[in-house]
């Protein structure tokens, strides 16, 4: 007896499904959801810091701030700079629940990482997102940082350790202060937990947007001083020092 229905008329597969553009609607040449073109268009990080990704007119160089203090972390990785549309895509994916936004921006950045592991930068042993305050984490719902890294280990075959550190302070919005008001900010805002591992193990801090790296300083001073071996960040995008063009 057969249970299936007899049908000959074309059978949607789904898995052959055409991805349209995110950002124009035009087909994508890839499964990814951006087309060439829009993605050739994305603020691409030229010349940077080797050390926090800030730009910088040449290659190869370290930044003045961090060849003065150099950070607990050993480099920032981040594929763009903060500017327009990318800017766009993140407020929407943030602070609109645009998932789909944040995900592709995942897998693009998933794919730079790569790159970059098969070229100079060395794998982690985890992927470590910034945590958000239990008050910021309810009104918004979800933290954008924790999804990025759940797509990332995804991507990359490396874990996702959620476990580690927790925000223990609900400070004021980070992008209202200045540079100096943002350390202050931060002060005792993060702690580990009781049973993190930490002794030996090289992580990488997952967070959205770099700016004036305050927050990604704190989280790195306090996982070096419980032993990590070494911190790096991933981030989606860098901002430029004050002052300088976008």
């Amino acid at each position: 007896m057969r249970c299936q229905p007899c049908y000959d008329g074309p059978v949607y597969i789904w898995l052959k499904n055409i991805q349209h553009c995110l950002l124009c609607a035009e087909p994508a040449e890839e499964h990814t959801a951006i087309c060439m073109a829009c993605e050739t268009e994305l603020p691409w990080l030229g010349d940077h810091c080797q050390t926090c990704a800030v730009p910088l007119p040449g290659s190869g160089l370290t930044c003045g701030q961090c060849l003065k203090r150099p950070p607990a972390f050993e480099r920032v990785a981040a594929p763009w700079s903060y500017s327009f549309p990318l800017d766009t895509l993140i407020t929407r994916f943030k602070h609109s629940a645009k998932w789909p936004f944040g995900r592709l921006l995942a897998d693009l950045l998933g794919q730079y990482l790569q790159h970059r592991f098969d070229e100079d930068l060395n794998r982690p042993d985890a992927l470590v997102p910034v945590p958000l305050a239990a008050k910021r984490l309810r009104q918004r719902g979800f933290n954008q940082a924790a999804m990025l890294a759940r797509w990332l280990s995804q991507t990359l075959n490396i874990s996702c350790d959620e476990t580690l550190l927790l925000r223990i302070q609900d400070t004021s919005a980070q992008q209202d202060l200045n540079a100096e008001a943002r350390k202050k900010n931060l002060h005792n805002a993060f702690a580990l937990t009781p049973d993190a591992c930490i002794k030996g193990r090289h992580l990488a801090l997952v967070d959205d947007v770099l700016t004036t790296g305050a927050t990604a300083q704190a989280l790195a001073r306090l996982l070096m001083d419980a032993g990590a071996a070494r911190v790096d960040v991933y981030c989606l995008a860098r901002t430029p020092k004050p002052g300088d063009a976008v």
